[in-house]
C-alpha cells in the first residue's frame, strides 16, 4: 500500500466488486491492445517502409481490416471501457477486508490493477495518436 493512498478497511470475508474491477481491467487492456494492433501498429510500420509487412499482416489477419474500417467506433469503445476502468479502481469508497491476509491481496491486486489501467492508457494514446493525429500533423508541417 502506498502512503500516499489512504486505505479504507471494511469488515466483510468476501469482496465480489474486486473481482469484477480486475476483469473490466484486463478487458480493457485487451481492448486497448486492439486497438493498437488494428489501426497504429499498420501506420507505423508504413511509416518505417516496412509496407509488405503490413500487407503480409492483413493477409494473415483479414479481421483487421475490417476494425480499421470502423476505428472510430474501436476507440470510442475502449475509450469508454478506459473510462469504466478508470472509475471502479479509483471510485469513492473503494474498500479491502479487515483481515490482514485478504487486505495484502486486495492491497496488491489493485496496484496490479493499476499497473495495467496506466499501461492500457499509454496503448490507447500511442494509438490514437498513429491512428488519427500522425497523418494529419504529417501533412501540416510538410514533411
Amino acid at each position: 500500500m502506498n502512503s500516499q493512498e489512504p486505505a479504507i478497511f471494511v469488515k466483510t470475508d468476501n469482496i465480489p466488486n474486486d473481482r469484477k474491477e480486475r476483469s473490466i481491467t484486463y478487458f480493457t487492456l485487451f481492448t486497448t491492445t486492439g486497438t493498437l494492433i488494428c489501426c497504429a501498429l499498420p501506420i507505423i510500420l508504413v511509416t518505417l517502409g516496412l509496407g509488405a509487412a503490413v500487407a503480409s499482416m492483413t493477409s494473415v489477419f483479414p479481421f483487421l481490416i475490417t476494425l480499421s474500417l470502423y476505428k472510430a467506433w474501436v476507440f470510442t469503445f475502449s475509450g469508454l471501457m478506459l473510462s469504466l476502468s478508470g472509475w471502479l479502481m479509483y471510485r469513492p469508497g473503494r474498500a479491502c477486508p479487515t483481515d490482514p491476509t485478504l487486505a495484502a491481496k486486495c492491497s496488491n491486486a489493485h496496484k496490479w490493477n493499476k499497473r495495467i489501467f496506466w499501461s492500457s492508457v499509454i496503448i490507447w494514446c500511442l494509438g490514437f495518436f498513429a491512428a488519427f493525429l500522425a497523418l494529419p500533423l504529417r501533412i501540416w508541417i510538410d514533411f
